[in-house]
């Protein structure tokens, strides 16, 4: 299948090749989730094409946050390719790095305490649960065949500065092993917010913030609703993709 070069914002475009996991709205709402800061250094876990950090970078066009740089690392070569060259595309290469690497080796990548802010959208399932997907590449963007939660949490742990954040998006029937997981490696939950395709319906997606060695007290936000009815956003998803609500 060929490459398609999907425009995400003015002067950023991310290139999409659908024989492997395409980005979804998950990847989205995470970029919005966490309040970038002045002199943040920010690390994506699995970054895969580069969308959270290519998103997440307009942010810092801001005055003031200038000292603002973005690491993705992704384990697979082909989708790190794509990252480099979206990076490359929407002229982001002094504020955006992206390595080809595994985040189980984090500690022979980056020196402990490199990073104020980490994101990831992990792998949702555990190995051996769930249809698995013939596609190698979409297989281990889905299940946890190279990285479990655990090898997540504990990466970002290890890779943040005291006090330093980590923004998850993840599926809500995990959140009591997520809870445990953050507990393990001193990661105190404090954000969280549910999000529902609908209004009345379950959640099926959970955003949280942590802090490395916070204070306990977590602060649970209003749902994000995604659709008003069957092929209608809701205005809050219409602001965050930056479109125009219909009159």
């Amino acid at each position: 299948m060929s490459e398609r070069i999907d425009e995400l914002m003015p002067g950023r475009v991310v290139i999409q090749n659908p024989a492997f996991f395409c980005f979804g709205i998950d990847a989205v709402l995470l970029a919005h989730f966490p309040l970038l800061r002045k002199k943040d250094q920010v690390l994506d876990l699995g970054c895969g094409n580069g969308v959270i950090p290519l998103i997440m970078s307009a942010e810092a066009d801001r005055p003031g946050f200038e000292s603002v740089h973005f690491t993705g690392l992704e384990l697979q070569s082909p989708l790190a390719d794509l990252a480099v060259r979206s990076v490359q595309m929407s002229g982001q290469q002094e504020r955006i790095t992206i390595l080809n690497g595994d985040l189980r080796n984090s500690r022979e990548l980056f020196r402990p305490a490199s990073f104020t802010l980490i994101t990831c959208n992990p792998p949702y399932t555990p190995a051996g649960h769930g249809l698995r997907n013939p596609s190698a590449p979409v297989s281990i963007a889905r299940h946890e065949i190279c990285a479990t939660l655990d090898d997540v949490v504990g990466s970002a742990s290890w890779l943040l500065k005291n006090s330093g954040r980590f923004a998850l998006v993840h599926r809500p029937e995990r959140l009591a092993e997520i809870f445990a997981a953050l507990g393990k490696y001193h990661l105190s939950p404090k954000r969280l917010r549910m999000v529902h395709p609908y209004e009345g319906k379950n959640a099926n997606l959970v955003l949280i913030e942590s802090v490395k060695c916070g204070r306990p007290g977590l602060k649970t936000e209003p749902p994000l609703i995604v659709y008003d009815r069957p092929g209608q956003y809701s205005r809050e998803i219409l602001e965050i993709y930056g479109m125009q609500q219909d009159s």
